[in-house]
């Protein structure tokens, strides 16, 4: 969706809000398609001492498989967005991934709420912030419980263990 900014480009503080939902169910992020529910967006673009800011919330629950244990999970999530929006870049090589291009006083909405939904993202999909994952030897979630594994000993320490059983 074009956002036309032409009505703020003159005004200070005068907000365009905006209302949007992304379809985002194609995007692969690690693997997988963790975005099969619409992402609704909510926000507006403010103009103040000549700088247009988009400020955004982004919302959707993602679907994945955790990354640490493989267990699928939900969660809800909600990511704020806070970018400029510029006539021309003074040097492209050092542009920044926040800021975006306005082309005949519009803006691509599309483009800059899933750019900054991906920028948002966790490197990681992760069903809790403190997952456990799995065992390396018996491959048991850990999420669920200890397993039975008893720890390697360290080789290191073989010389001592050597000692102490010779006696």
């Amino acid at each position: 969706m074009l956002l036309r900014l032409s009505k703020i480009i003159d005004v200070p503080n005068a907000p365009i809000p905006f209302e949007e939902t992304l379809d985002l169910r194609d995007m692969r992020f690690g693997g997988c398609c963790p975005v099969q529910e619409p992402v609704l967006a909510k926000g507006a673009v403010r103009q103040n001492a000549g700088v247009l800011t988009l400020i955004a919330e982004l919302s959707t629950t993602l679907h994945a498989l955790c990354d640490r244990c493989a267990a699928s999970f939900e969660r809800a999530v909600s990511y704020q967005v806070e970018a400029l929006l510029v006539h021309e870049l003074a040097d492209e090589h050092c542009a920044d991934a926040w800021t975006f291009l306005i082309e005949d006083d519009c803006v691509d909405l599309d483009e800059v709420l899933s750019t900054a939904f991906v920028l948002q993202m966790d490197s990681k999909l992760l069903c809790t912030p403190d997952c456990k994952g799995l065992c390396c030897t018996c491959g048991k979630n850990l999420n669920e419980g200890d397993c039975d594994c008893r720890p390697e000993p360290d080789p290191r320490w073989a010389a001592l263990g050597q000692l102490l059983k010779d006696k």
